[in-house]
């Protein structure tokens, strides 16, 4: 057997994908992939820079990745509509994408 194959199966580099679907009611699946173990966190700010939700602060092992937000605030109230951005920070890089929420 070739095990190289599994080796591939492990991201080669980090990314974050915008969410999907976008724009989404009531709820939107953020996919990202690490290349390696690390701490991730990943929160939702409103258009003022304002943190509304923490989905995930918490050490990962590499490979494809995936949280679903369902347009609740961390007191889980659902949030009003509109543009809302979402940070990925991990031990190296920070990433931010845009999102819509319709109602």
């Amino acid at each position: 057997e070739n095990v190289s194959i599994y080796k591939e199966l492990i991201p080669t580099i980090f990314t974050l994908f915008q969410n999907h679907p976008n724009p989404f009611n009531p709820i939107t699946n953020i996919r990202y992939d690490l290349s390696e173990a690390t701490n991730v966190d990943i929160s939702i700010y409103d258009m003022m820079g304002k943190e509304v939700k923490n989905l995930i602060n918490t050490n990962q092992n590499s490979g494809d990745m995936s949280v679903i937000w369902n347009g609740t605030n961390n007191n889980g109230e659902e949030v009003s509509a509109g543009m809302y951005f979402y940070i990925i920070k991990t031990n190296t890089l920070n990433q931010t994408r845009k999102m819509i929420l319709l109602k």
